[in-house]
């Protein structure tokens, strides 16, 4: 039995079976390996310098510093963290803007078929930022990659960014909300970083609550506890050192969150962290270092997010501009690859609410430059 597998079946009851010795090790054993792919190999690269496997295809929806076809609005550099909401029969898709000074976020409403329809900005002012997360209450957290940097929750739909400082003030990268526990999970992007999560008050009001840090041992699976942060405020302590005994990570980035799991990327050690709420451990779910048989498709882990039928996507910062796959049966494939863009990075991956249709980013395109993003479209049959 697999290790997500598993998880789902314990959370719905559905196992009876008690887990002791080397069976527990086997549920909960090595990380992802190298397989080949579901939608199988990657094929040339079209047009746009997509390579995909073959029934998917690529668009460019928008591009750094030229205005969005079909709308009067010029989109923002360096587009980063990204995710889509629905939006009545269509959907918006929200992307940040990693630029310091600058930053802020912008969206993108389409229509029920992913036409464009309009084009806006929800944040400025502010400064690198670069990933974020959604909420179920359709806003769009957005994360400052700056020390002491803050959290802004903004409004797709309509509506002033707010500025959240109850959610700690330190080098903010991805957000990703749990609707069982009511919490918020963050990624903090230094060499050694924390994972924190953010208890409100009130679930659905980010004004108030208590930041907490995930306390563990120094192994790469175990059990862990959470602690509060005595001063989310960063000062004159960071808030990575406040805790004793909490766990440092290497370079925290993407996070994401589904069926009582908790993902997260630390790009450091190439890694992909797996958080098993239920149970109360957390596990390696990638380590570049560990796959086998062949070299590691996935290197620079950065940006995740999943689709309907239990798929990761993690795309790369580097590497070799790939978007791979790590399945629910824990193999790991490329997915796609951007050609000519050696330079630049893969962000903001992002599925439309119906699953078919696959949002990200080419942070500075075939310019290497925060000027040059460009911002893809991929649909296709992806499993659902």
């Amino acid at each position: 039995m697999e290790r997500r597998t598993f998880l789902r079946a314990s959370v719905l009851g559905a196992s009876t079976v008690a887990f002791t010795g080397s069976l527990w090790q086997d549920a909960f054993a090595a990380p992802a390996q190298n397989a080949s792919g579901p939608y199988g190999s990657l094929l040339a690269a079209d047009a746009n310098g997509v390579q995909l496997p073959a029934g998917f295809t690529s668009k460019v929806i928008a591009r750094s510093g030229q205005v969005v076809p079909g709308t009067s609005y010029t989109w923002h550099s360096a587009p980063d963290g990204g995710a889509c909401f629905a939006d009545g029969s269509g959907w918006i898709y929200v992307s940040n803007s990693e630029v310091n000074p600058g930053g802020g976020a912008s969206a993108i409403r389409f229509n029920s078929g992913g036409t464009v329809v309009s084009a806006n900005s929800i944040l400025s002012g502010t400064r690198q930022n670069c990933a974020g997360g959604a909420t179920p209450w359709k806003t769009w957290l957005s994360c400052e990659e700056v020390s002491l940097g803050y959290v802004y929750e903004t409004y797709p739909f309509g509506g002033a960014a707010v500025r959240r400082p109850a959610m700690g003030r330190f080098k903010h990268e991805a957000a990703a909300a749990d609707p069982v526990r009511k919490v918020i999970y963050l990624t903090e992007d230094e060499t050694n970083g924390r994972f924190y999560r953010f208890v409100p008050t009130t679930w659905g009001d980010l004004s108030s609550g208590t930041l907490q840090v995930f306390v563990a041992g120094s192994a790469t699976s175990g059990s862990f506890t959470w602690a509060n942060i005595p001063d989310p405020d960063g000062s004159p302590t960071v808030t990575r050192s406040q805790v004793s005994g909490s766990k440092s990570f290497n370079g925290g980035e993407g996070c994401y969150y589904a069926n009582n799991t908790v993902w997260f990327t630390t790009k450091g050690d190439n890694r992909v962290w797996q958080v098993n709420l239920a149970a109360g451990t957390y596990e390696l779910a990638y380590d570049d270092s560990l796959v086998s048989p062949g070299t590691a498709p996935l290197t620079g882990v950065d940006n995740v997010t999943g689709s309907t039928f239990g798929d990761l996507y993690v795309a790369e910062d580097g590497g070799n501009m790939e978007i791979c796959l790590i399945t629910p049966d824990d193999k790991v494939s490329s997915f796609l690859r951007i050609t000519g863009q050696g330079s630049s990075e893969i962000t903001g991956p992002a599925f439309s609410p119906a699953g078919d249709r696959l949002y990200f980013s080419s942070q500075r395109g075939t310019s290497g430059s925060s000027s040059g993003g460009i911002t893809y479209c991929v649909t296709g049959p992806f499993r659902t």
